[in-house]
């Protein structure tokens, strides 16, 4: 266990929410709108291929393609692992999946603090879904913390953990780009971002990668595994001598 990395990653998490929550900390709403209402400047029939574009980036389909990646990314960082199998890396995912759907869990069912969205809150704002005929998301009822964001970092911090530099860098790039459309089209505040998500992961995701909990989890999922896969051949006799 390393507890030093811990504290120093939780210590992280907890200044984050600090400098969010208390009253005299005015910098993240100040940030907050400076970036929504420049890039909603932005939104309006006078960019039709920009708004197209970010319209695009905020589907469901997007979201599928950018899953896809995921898996593309973790079938490339198995290949360029020396040690890498279908049996580890399977395991790796499943144990980064279980992560993903506790954390999940724990904001929507235990977490009491919610905010909307700035296209949901603020007046005489650019609405993308009156400028597409795309279903782009650009507002949310409840958008702190940010899913996108916390399950993107979620994977980074995996792949920083079990992936080589090139493999962890890529996987950081990519929180980027699945934050960054949801922001620019004001379906979330930054910092449902870069306070919310970032600060749940800072918190939470060293007592899992920072530990030997990680570690045997990994390995007891590849001992299930190994349990519940049927050897062709073994399982062709079986079949012949019945």
């Amino acid at each position: 266990m390393n507890l030093h990395r811990i504290l120093f990653y939780n210590l992280l998490g907890v200044a984050l929410v600090t400098t969010w929550w208390l009253p005299q900390f005015l910098v993240w709403s100040s940030v907050d709108d400076a970036i929504f209402w420049f890039f909603n400047q932005f939104i309006t029939a006078d960019y039709p291929t920009w708004t197209e574009i970010l319209a695009a980036l905020n589907t469901r389909a997007f979201d599928k393609a950018m899953f896809v990646l995921l898996v593309v990314m973790l079938y490339i960082a198995m290949k360029r692992d020396p040690q890498g199998s279908w049996l580890k890396w399977g395991a790796i995912g499943v144990v980064m999946t279980i992560t993903a759907l506790i954390l999940q869990d724990i904001i929507h069912n235990v977490m009491t603090y919610k905010h909307a969205s700035p296209t949901a809150m603020l007046d005489d704002v650019n609405r993308l879904s009156a400028l597409t005929t795309l279903p782009a998301k650009d507002s949310a009822s409840s958008s702190f913390p940010s899913d996108h964001g916390l399950m993107a970092m979620i994977f980074a911090a995996f792949m920083w953990r079990f992936a080589d530099r090139l493999m962890a860098g890529l996987a950081t790039a990519l929180v980027v780009i699945v934050c960054a459309p949801r922001i620019m089209v004001g379906a979330h505040w930054v910092s449902d971002v870069s306070v919310g998500a970032l600060s749940i992961a800072l918190i939470a995701l060293p007592w899992v990668l920072c530990t030997p909990l990680v570690s045997g989890a990994v390995h007891g999922v590849m001992r299930l595994l190994k349990k519940l896969a049927i050897r062709p051949g073994r399982h062709r006799r079986e079949i012949h001598h019945d």
